[in-house]
């Protein structure tokens, strides 16, 4: 397993986690690894590793970051007579063995199959990828580092923890598991204030639990932010699901988890699924 997200390391069994301490490396690497199968140019890689402007000496420097970063992969990673690092027609490219997996793509991969998990009823196992995704993204994503590339790829990770972290809550609601319903919804909320798709995932652990009055004070905080702070309404989705709350009976005592990991989908608590219909609407 190799890790960008948090320290920049490789996990290999029966090898201690081996840490990449240069900072310049790091970048490189992380560029190196998420562009494997196109390749980098050198062009890409020095503006990466310079976001500010390349010094005077740029191609020997960064044939020593190249150098760094080929060192940190010979092992355990590359085979005898090989190297997992080759320059190529003016790009580099990086080789990694086929059972060697990235938390940000493992990430990226769980989310898509909890959403497809999700959809046919398989709660429990939309609900276990969604948590690994949350676990797999823990961290920041080169923290000390600046520039176009690694901002862009920051933004992927932040949307991609936002989306596991929301679909989480929904599998849990789903299950009758309030705790971590909440849990999830809740540091979604922190981390995107403004994410109407966040605060309707809290409405539905809330009221899926039985419990209306903290679903509808979740609301109006929300109204409150976006008042305050953009000078707008919240979306039509989220009035709806306010609507839905207000014109719902008076809620029944919180369900238990349910034994079976699948729920047919025309079960489905109707506030459930449409926050999962409008789980990752264009962020407001």
């Amino acid at each position: 397993m190799i890790r960008l997200i948090g320290l920049v390391t490789i996990e290999h069994d029966g090898f201690p986690p081996q840490h990449l301490s240069s900072a310049q490396a790091q970048v490189a690497f992380s560029r190196l690894i998420l562009e494997r199968s196109a390749g980098t140019s050198r062009d890409q890689l020095a503006d990466t590793v310079w976001p500010d402007g390349l010094p005077d000496t740029w191609a020997s420097a960064l044939r020593s970051v190249v150098s760094r970063v080929r060192g940190y992969l010979t092992s355990p990673l590359q085979k005898p007579g090989e190297t997992p690092l080759i320059a190529q027609s003016g790009r580099y490219v990086l080789r990694l063995p086929d059972d060697a997996a990235v938390d940000l793509e493992a990430a990226e991969t769980s989310v898509a199959e909890a959403k497809a998990a999700f959809g046919e009823g398989a709660h429990a196992v939309a609900h276990q990828l969604s948590a690994a995704a949350v676990t797999n993204l823990r961290g920041s994503f080169l923290p000390a580092h600046e520039g176009e590339w690694v901002n862009g790829v920051r933004e992927r990770v932040d949307e991609l923890r936002l989306t596991s972290l929301e679909l989480a809550s929904l599998a849990a609601s789903s299950l009758g598991d309030e705790h971590h319903a909440v849990r999830y919804a809740d540091e979604a909320v922190r981390r995107a204030a403004f994410r109407e798709s966040a605060h309707r995932c809290l409405m539905t652990a809330h009221s899926t639990a039985g419990n209306r009055a903290e679903a509808l004070r979740a609301y109006h905080q929300l109204r409150e932010v976006l008042a305050d702070e953009l000078g707008i309404d919240p979306a039509p989705e989220t009035q709806r699901a306010y609507l839905d709350l207000l014109n719902a009976p008076e809620p029944a005592p919180p369900r238990r988890r349910p034994s079976p990991s699948r729920t047919p989908v025309d079960a489905l608590d109707p506030v459930i699924m449409g926050a999962f219909e409008a789980l990752t609407p264009p962020a407001r």
